[in-house]
């Protein structure tokens, strides 16, 4: 595990939004966190756990990456100022970081993915990221197998005692 990942999982964080999904459909390379610009009515509607992030992901203008897609439920409470659901939102990266992604979706051919949102131990609301490369569907069938002889083999374990 590189100090990149260490640095990105932190022991005490409430996760607000998972993508499931992405670790089936990419092989997950390297993962960064990313500081994201949120309205106020996003973050509170953020801290009663209304987010989507299953259909988002990460794109590049003017040299900035911003989150396409992702789904902020809108504040019950709030007012005429209450925000768009699927508005862009900045994500907040180093420069070193954006190059690093950037390079690896003009290079290799990878797809910037978000992984989760969640609020670190100061209270902030983070997103991980990640590098991915597209899975072949025979990739995601031999997942699927070893997923299941997984489930099997820790049920034949419990049973035998």
């Amino acid at each position: 595990m590189s100090k990149q990942n260490r640095k990105s999982e932190p022991a005490n964080f409430k996760v607000l939004a998972n993508n499931r999904r992405a670790r089936f459909n990419y092989e997950i390379g390297e993962t960064f966190e990313a500081g994201i610009v949120l309205r106020g009515t996003e973050v509170k509607s953020l801290r009663s756990g209304k987010a989507n992030i299953a259909e988002s992901y990460a794109s590049e203008e003017n040299g900035e990456l911003f989150l396409i897609n992702s789904y902020i439920s809108e504040y019950l409470q709030g007012n005429r100022n209450n925000h768009e659901p699927r508005r862009l939102r900045k994500l907040l990266l180093h420069k070193k970081q954006i190059i690093k992604l950037l390079n690896g979706v003009q290079r290799d051919g990878m797809t910037i993915i978000p992984l989760k949102i969640y609020f670190n131990e100061k209270g902030r609301a983070k997103l991980q990221l990640a590098l991915g490369k597209g899975k072949k569907s025979h990739d995601k069938r031999e997942t699927q197998k070893k997923r299941d002889w997984n489930r099997d083999k820790a049920r034949l374990m419990r049973d035998r005692g």
